[in-house]
């Protein structure tokens, strides 16, 4: 991973404490990026054990499944039950999919600690100090932004996480420049699929293309 996709996505948690924000220095953002770091991996500690009990039902139906299958009912009672085929692929694939996200955010965040704690590697925390003193400096011109061009919506009743992501995105866009505009919204939109709601990534995405043209960004 990225260094800087690290850093936006520790960027997200401390853009949570955004409140108090203002009062903070550069010696504070880089207490409040470990204390990020580990509610990152308490989350990921958490959903492993919601992924326990997931994989624990799936078992318990497997082996329901199988002992009350015909073929097995038909044989004696002291010997093992045969191996039978489930019928609807359905029956798993829902499971399935929620214990492979839930061990994709698990092996992010195990990544993303690794990075942000590595001593040599520094580049995580100057990014998000960076992008978090942008927004100190420039929070005003960068709420305008997001109410200029979210037309009919109130910047108050937004989506908390749709909020967030973009005023990381427009402090990169505006003032941090340090990587391709595209690599910037896309990485925004990854986040808000991710951590927001259905719609979110369709709105962060067309709200960053007017930041992007109506700035005259190359």
């Amino acid at each position: 991973m990225q260094a800087r996709r690290a850093a936006r996505e520790l960027a997200l948690i401390l853009f949570s404490q955004m409140d108090t924000i203002q009062n903070l220095n550069k010696w504070d953002f880089q207490d409040i990026v470990l204390k990020s770091v580990r509610t990152l991996t308490n989350n990921a500690t958490d959903e492993l054990k919601s992924s326990t009990v997931e994989i624990l039902k799936m078992k318990e139906f497997i082996e329901e499944y199988e002992s009350n299958h015909p073929k097995n009912l038909e044989r004696p009672i002291d010997v093992s039950n045969i191996p039978v085929p489930i019928p609807m692929t359905s029956d798993m694939q829902g499971g399935l999919d929620e214990l492979l996200n839930i061990a994709e955010k698990t092996m992010l965040a195990i990544e993303i600690a690794e990075m942000a704690t590595l001593e040599e590697n520094s580049d995580v925390k100057e990014y998000i100090v960076k992008i978090a003193n942008a927004y100190k400096e420039n929070k005003a011109e960068i709420d305008e932004q997001i109410k200029k061009y979210a037309f009919g919506w109130d910047i108050n009743r937004l989506v908390k996480m749709d909020k967030d992501i973009l005023r990381i995105a427009i402090c990169e866009l505006l003032f941090v420049k340090d990587a391709p505009l595209k690599v910037i919204i896309d990485e925004a939109v990854e986040l808000a699929k991710k951590y927001s709601t259905e719609d979110s990534s369709s709105f962060v995405n067309g709200i960053l293309g007017k930041v992007v043209i109506e700035n005259n960004l190359k």
